[in-house]
């Protein structure tokens, strides 16, 4: 088989073939060492081949199934394969749940010689199952401002334009990139996501674009940076308002040639990557003071999706209380929790500032709190319960001021 494929590929190599897998790989031995990883996995995890060769497994999948080994070991020794759902820790230090299954790679003889480990984002995995989104795990709504969202996903996806996605903090704007980026022509390559806002400058330079060995100070090997990473898919720069203005130089000319010097490089690198862009910044008024490049500023906004805050689709918060209800009753295998009317009745009043992220965070700490029965006012968080109290008060006090004051004469 070995031959054949070299036959029909001559040019292509072992990376190569791991690359076109579209999920994070890894290879392992049966001393549970890292042979081999792909690309996918090195955006996921930040060690590329040159870092992760050799180490041990959970060294570099820094994840809850492992158990010491114990996991990898059984199904070295049984020869099955194995699926198997846990979280891992991101390069950004994020737990992210993961589907992980676990191969026999078999060697001469059937002798079991490794493991060909593969990863499935679990977000991911729901949101097919219960969502024809897209690929994006709680973009629900019903009001007529997310319905021009989604009628907008599709056309997005199927041009190579940059898109800007504006709208508060919270509203889902990584959920409606993903989605484009699933539905568009790019899907099986990789989706890359950095935070400009999230590192300082010389960092940020180093994420995006790479450095060579010997560019500063600890650079002892060539790095990839996101840009190399996203080849063929999708970039997705989030806080894109955030960006220091040297960086946002490189960024322009990056969009305008394909290609670009890395840290320390004397050689361009091409890319064909896709640009999208999102901020919770209002640009043009960055731009007015001169905080964001005019230029890059329409360079990024020759499409535009603006998300509206959740207080502003009041009706589709229902929705996604249930849809979080039924989220957190899939993990531990229970039914899906109930509200009363009354503490319902608060939630819906809220305005959520911090949108659909609070949203969630809030109908967590309430199946955490009361892990049996219906779910009341007293079990809502003190914020909710603050701000449920403050209209009753304000409404309290003038009545009081009509009692008592004087009749004038």
């Amino acid at each position: 088989m070995h031959d054949d494929l070299h036959t029909a590929f001559p040019d292509t190599t072992v990376p190569d073939l791991l690359d076109a897998i579209p999920h994070p790989l890894v290879v392992i031995d049966r001393e549970l060492r890292v042979v081999a990883v792909n690309s996918r996995l090195e955006a996921l995890t930040g060690l590329g081949q040159d870092e992760a060769s050799g180490l041990y497994v959970e060294f570099v999948l820094r994840s809850s199934i492992g158990g010491r080994g114990r996991i990898f070991r059984e199904v070295l020794a049984s020869g099955q394969p194995r699926v198997i759902e846990g979280d891992i820790l991101g390069r950004d230090r994020r737990r992210l749940a993961m589907q992980f299954t676990l191969a026999p790679l078999h060697g001469r003889g059937d002798e079991v010689a490794g493991l060909v480990i593969t990863l499935d984002d679990l977000s991911t995995l729901a949101a097919g199952a219960d969502q024809e989104s897209g690929g994006a795990d709680a973009i629900i709504g019903q009001r007529p401002k997310m319905q021009e969202v989604f009628d907008l996903i599709p056309l997005m996806a199927r041009t190579e334009a940059s898109v800007l996605i504006t709208g508060e903090t919270g509203t889902g704007k990584d959920k409606i990139a993903e989605a484009i980026h699933q539905r568009s022509s790019r899907a099986t390559k990789p989706f890359i996501k950095i935070n400009c806002g999230a590192l300082p400058e010389p960092l940020l330079e180093s994420e995006l674009f790479g450095y060579v060995k010997g560019a500063f100070t600890g650079a002892v090997k060539d790095k990839p940076g996101m840009f190399r990473l996203a080849q063929g898919g999708t970039l997705f720069l989030t806080e894109i308002g955030d960006m220091p203005l040297p960086l946002q130089v490189k960024l322009l000319s990056v969009l305008d040639d394909q290609e670009f010097f890395p840290l320390g490089g004397e050689k361009k690198v091409q890319v064909d990557v896709r640009i999208i862009a999102a901020t919770h910044r209002p640009l043009k008024e960055r731009v007015a003071a001169g905080l964001f490049r005019e230029d890059l500023f329409y360079r990024l906004n020759v499409l535009h999706l603006h998300l509206p805050p959740l207080r502003e689709r009041e009706s589709d918060t229902r929705f996604l209380v249930n849809h979080f209800l039924r989220t957190f009753a899939a993990r531990t295998g229970d039914e899906a929790r109930t509200f009363t009317p009354a503490a319902l009745e608060i939630i819906m009043a809220y305005p959520f500032p911090g949108n659909i992220r609070e949203l969630r965070n809030v109908v967590e700490y309430c199946v955490i709190i009361c892990p049996q029965g219906e779910m009341g006012g007293e079990h809502l968080p003190r914020t909710l319960l603050a701000r449920a109290l403050q209209p009753s008060a304000i409404e309290t006090e003038p009545a009081r001021e009509v009692a008592t004051a004087p009749t004038a004469e």
